[in-house]
């Protein structure tokens, strides 16, 4: 239901870890469905300094705006350009190309303390 190699938030987050100290932020399907058809993406700046649940993102749909909170600790280090002219790319494709940006993590092992597949899918109601 939900990939296997990602971890998770309660918030509706996921990452994807890297070779290196830095992972992959997006929303999950579930998020993206609840939002509707997204038509706006406000991404951090890069070399921004994120806390874990800092709000750095917004993703606005036709019903509403969303925060997107920051899964980890760290640095933002690349943002995904594409969704400033194909914001939907967030719906079609949110654990692939609608990723929303990269973060170099301050202290790796807070992905310890975020949640499998199997713990989101219990979040969600799945």
């Amino acid at each position: 239901m939900f990939p296997e190699d990602l971890r998770y938030t309660d918030k509706h987050e996921w990452v994807r870890a890297g070779n290196g100290s830095t992972v992959r932020v997006g929303i999950t399907s579930y998020a993206a469905e609840a939002l509707g058809d997204v038509v706006y993406v406000s991404l951090p700046q890069v070399g921004e300094e994120v806390a874990t649940d800092d709000a750095c993102a917004e993703v606005e749909s036709t019903k509403s705006v969303s925060d997107v909170y920051a899964p980890v600790s760290g640095v933002i280090t690349a943002v995904n350009d594409l969704l400033s002219d194909t914001p939907d790319t967030v719906n079609s494709d949110p654990y692939g190309d609608g990723w929303l940006f990269e973060v170099e993590l301050s202290d790796p092992t807070e992905l310890d303390g975020l949640l499998d597949s199997d713990g989101y899918a219990e979040v969600a109601g799945e």
